[in-house]
């Protein structure tokens, strides 16, 4: 099953296989799931993501990647047969890899020599090469995980969590609200532990929702999924959800 937030999933299905792993309980903490995807392509194709609130250890070529949060259009261009091998880290789970808050490593791709040194780049190679891709990455982060997890990063993640699933938190001060935190706590700890703002969050998710209805090919009332999703009017989901995909709702939903 193509994951919330892939664009056109009846596009990719057919020349995309995604696969997911659960992590074991020592990684739990930190790791929402492991993804392997794999590609068979004729003509090169751009897939197209609305990321999540997640930072990704991925092992690809021709080097292993560390993916800030994108707050953009994640765009990934496939061309003849490959496969990456991803690790989906909880928001605030990659934390106690760097100095730097999560915010510094938004919307970017970094070499992961620079979290995890020289030996990932071989550690790679024999992920790639292996049949069961999960299990020697599971092997390689766990040493490098600590003992005892962050109790913040974990009220982050329970935080996140709320706010891209309750049906009814639209707003920062609503979100703020019902964590019992002030707006200003919410922002510094999704500054340090997220990587994207709590508005950020918010909207990312209510779009999830936008494009997934859009891609149901039913009809749709596109007025009231606004007004359902907290939007002022049918005009401001327009805006928001063209400035984020790159096209219309409407006409992305008759693609």
């Amino acid at each position: 099953m193509t994951p919330r937030g892939v664009l056109h999933p009846d596009e990719h299905e057919p020349i995309v296989d995604v696969a997911t792993h659960e992590p074991s309980a020592p990684a739990v903490p930190f790791v929402e799931f492991y993804w392997h995807v794999r590609w068979h392509v004729q003509t090169p194709y751009d897939t197209k993501v609305l990321a999540h609130p997640n930072i990704h250890l991925v092992f690809e070529e021709p080097e292993p990647l560390v993916y800030g949060v994108d707050r953009g259009l994640f765009v990934r261009r496939l061309e003849e047969t490959g496969q990456v091998l991803g690790i989906k880290f909880r928001p605030g789970g990659f934390r106690p890899f760097t100095d730097q808050p999560m915010s510094a490593l938004a919307d970017r791709r970094i070499p992961a020599t620079e979290f995890f040194g020289e030996e990932i780049l071989a550690t790679s190679k024999a992920i790639l090469s292996s049949k069961d891709l999960a299990t020697p990455a599971e092997a390689f982060l766990l040493p490098r995980l600590p003992k005892t997890p962050d109790p913040v990063a974990q009220d982050v993640a329970t935080m996140v969590d709320r706010m891209t699933t309750a049906p009814n938190l639209f707003r920062v001060d609503q979100a703020a609200g019902e964590l019992n935190v002030s707006v200003r706590t919410l922002q510094r700890l999704f500054s340090e532990y997220v990587g994207a703002s709590p508005k950020w969050v918010l909207r990312r998710a209510r779009l999830h929702e936008a494009a997934a209805r859009a891609d149901q090919g039913t009809t749709i009332d596109w007025a009231a999924l606004a007004a359902d999703l907290g939007y002022s009017d049918q005009a401001h989901l327009t805006r928001d959800f063209t400035a984020a995909v790159g096209t219309p709702p409407a006409t992305y939903a008759r693609r």
